[in-house]
């Protein structure tokens, strides 16, 4: 009877599911989430799943990718919040919903990216560029300022969103030329070139990988970039046409829930940054109008704290209607 049960109790052992817990030294153990709060299939997305792979293949587990947009970026980035604090679950998200879309709707962003996530590092910047077509009315930005102070509001410049960086990007551009210019928020970049091209608005802010194509071909050309970009040596930024501020960019960072132990930052931290320094991903990503921009946590928490403050100061306490 005692070796019965004995034998039972094993059985009960065998049958009870594996809790893997952070702080177990052979962390990981099992896939790892990768929330990107973007739709599949742009530029950012393909990135993420670049360094995804690369990232499973240093720690020996598959990372899946897992989109969650909406609200500007930020349903994704609660997702990860409320997420466990067991280093299974990773976020890669821009800049909006960390710095911008808590200005601009605190409802929807309540949270604070240094308290509610563990910042991990920079990964990537991709320009924001303003572009016109080939035949529009002004050939450079100083024409495009031009015509902006004979007709106030009547030039229209397209963004991606409520809150995305073209968006306060017009706004930027307004402030520093003393024009006053019409931000024409978008489901998304597509329907923006769509409508741009079509001619229905007269420029476009939009991150560079989703207007280069355009560019190339010729059907599109740029007046000014948030900084400058090895294939369009020719389009300026701000600063150089003498402004003090330069439109907004887009950046990309990584992120884990908070208090994540220190055994799974030992493990993901430096994989993290031979993923993001890899020149195979860099060779693929900057014909998308992606570049890698390693920097570690501190440095990336300096980024969001400067840039929002930055928000702030611009838009003050105006809200913008999503």
């Amino acid at each position: 009877m005692i070796k019965r049960r004995k034998i039972l109790g094993f059985a009960g052992l065998l049958a009870t599911p594996l809790v893997v817990r952070a702080n177990d030294s052979e962390y990981p153990r099992m896939p790892i989430n990768l929330v990107t709060p973007l739709a599949s299939g742009d530029a950012a997305d393909t990135a993420a799943r670049l360094m995804g792979n690369e990232l499973g293949k240093l720690l020996g587990v598959a990372v899946t990718v897992s989109n969650r947009p909406g609200a500007g970026g930020s349903l994704g980035t609660q997702s990860v919040i409320r997420s466990p604090k067991d280093g299974y679950t990773l976020l890669y998200a821009q800049n909006s919903p960390l710095t911008i879309r808590r200005v601009i709707d605190p409802a929807t962003a309540a949270y604070d990216p240094l308290k509610d996530l563990t910042p991990l590092a920079l990964a990537t910047r991709s320009p924001s560029i303003l572009v016109a077509r080939k035949d529009a009315p002004f050939r450079n930005f100083k024409e495009l300022v031009e015509q902006a102070r004979k007709q106030p509001n009547a030039i229209r410049i397209g963004n991606a969103g409520p809150g995305s960086a073209g968006d306060i990007s017009v706004r930027l551009v307004s402030a520093a030329t003393g024009t006053e210019m019409t931000s024409v928020n978008y489901k998304g970049a597509a329907p923006a070139v769509t409508d741009l091209i079509g001619g229905h608005i007269d420029a476009i802010i939009l991150a560079l990988g989703a207007v280069s194509a355009h560019m190339r071909s010729g059907t599109l050309h740029g007046l000014a970039i948030s900084s400058k970009f090895p294939e369009f040596p020719d389009v300026p930024t701000l600063r150089q046409l003498g402004y003090k501020h330069d439109i907004q960019g887009v950046w990309f960072g990584f992120f884990m829930p908070a208090d994540i132990p220190g055994n799974v930052l030992d493990k993901v931290l430096p994989a993290l940054e031979e993923t993001v320094r890899n020149p195979a991903i860099a060779a693929q990503l900057q014909p998308m109008g992606i570049v890698q921009e390693w920097a570690p946590a501190n440095q990336l928490a300096e980024e969001i704290s400067r840039e929002y403050q930055a928000v702030k100061d611009l838009l003050g306490s105006e809200k913008i209607k999503s």
